[in-house]
């Protein structure tokens, strides 16, 4: 039988996992996924350890061990988190290798308290660096202001960085814009570029779900499903212009390499809409797609491999245009409603997260006695 992951993969698009937990390393998933599936990166967040780390056994040994040195429980999150990253960066250190240290990466996200603080999180960043000591790690941190700010800052001191959160093509040029000022920095004060690298998560579902609910609002249904892979088009038609040109080819003489879209967020959230949408209509080259357990096994199955991320841009252009039109106030909802909803999001599951470790802690140390 064919496998449609690789046959994406020769389109030039890498194909990642959207999980990490203990169970995935222990029992071979992750390695077998890596093998057989071509799958060459993992990105994690705080709601995916939670379900891990506090709804099973197997972090209790761990934890048992951690909280014998502290009983912070964001240091107990840390420490626990920081060896599935490292064992997991081990199992793809060989796609970096092969990439010249452009693929095979893991991500890691910042605390979600720093959000709107440039400074804290450029050095929060570069002590997880530090302290996982793997090259084959991205940082996440989330597309805010600040964080755009942090990210110039942390590719010019050479930490890679994975710039989740993006929802606005204004923003993703912002991003972009930095990469490459950051990359400038570094070649300018004579600083290797060779092994810079970084992707930008655009993320799909979530615009259609927004966008969804006012079309049903204004009886157009005819467009709903269509303005996630529309404007997903045109950040990758951004992509094209920011890394091309003079400015660009003198960076990339110099060893470096473009900052790639990562398409997140790409599980149907529609059950009307086919559970490939998200991967079929958004292939093409430089470009990651970063999928649930659940998408992969369907884009393996029945995907449809063909190079579609360029494919009538004009169409796409031509859909925004019709949404704003009719009323829909597509700026406003890529630009604040759905970043202020994905921060808040994101602060939720953390905190979240750290009251299940909480309760799990008490738990182990009532058993203990």
């Amino acid at each position: 039988m064919s496998n449609k992951l690789r046959e994406i993969e020769a389109l030039g698009q890498s194909i990642w996992i959207d999980n990490l937990n203990r169970q995935l390393l222990d029992d071979g998933t992750l390695a077998d996924l890596i093998e057989q599936d071509g799958i060459s990166g993992v990105t994690s967040n705080p709601t995916i350890f939670e379900k891990g780390m506090g709804h099973s056994d197997r972090y209790d040994d761990a934890f048992r061990e951690v909280l014998a040195d502290t009983t912070d429980i964001q240091a107990v999150f840390e420490n626990l988190a920081l060896r599935d990253i490292r064992d997991a960066a081990d199992l793809l250190r060989p796609s970096f290798d092969a990439t010249d240290g452009q693929d095979g990466f893991v991500s890691f996200e910042l605390p979600a308290a720093l959000a709107f603080d440039a400074q804290a999180s450029i050095e929060k960043a570069v002590r997880l660096k530090e302290t996982i000591g793997k090259d084959n790690v991205f940082i996440k941190v989330p597309g805010t202001a600040e964080g755009v700010e942090a990210f110039e800052e942390l590719t010019g001191r050479g930490v890679n960085v994975n710039m989740t959160l993006l929802f606005s093509v204004e923003r993703y040029r912002d991003i972009a814009e930095a990469y490459v000022r950051g990359v400038s920095r570094r070649v300018e004060a004579g600083e290797p570029v060779d092994r810079a690298a970084s992707v930008a998560s655009f993320f799909v579902s979530r615009v259609d779900t927004k966008v969804d609910a006012e079309l049903e609002r204004l009886g157009r249904e005819d467009l709903r499903g269509k303005a996630a892979v529309a404007n997903a088009k045109i950040a990758y038609e951004a992509f094209g212009e920011i890394f091309s040109g003079p400015e660009w080819d003198k960076l990339a003489q110099a060893g470096a390499h473009v900052q790639r879209p990562l398409w997140a967020s790409t599980s149907t959230k529609n059950p009307d809409y086919p559970d490939t949408l998200y991967v079929d209509d958004l292939i093409g080259p430089d470009t990651v797609n970063t999928m649930p357990d659940a998408t992969i096994e369907a884009a393996r199955d029945h995907a449809t491999p063909e190079r579609t991320v360029d494919r009538d841009v004009e169409g796409a252009h031509a859909l925004m245009a019709e949404l704003r039109e009719i009323g829909v106030d597509v700026e406003d909802i890529v630009t604040r409603q759905l970043v202020d909803e994905g921060v808040e999001s994101f602060s939720k599951s953390y905190q979240s997260l750290l009251e299940t470790l909480e309760r799990k802690a008490s738990e182990l140390a009532g058993a203990a006695r």
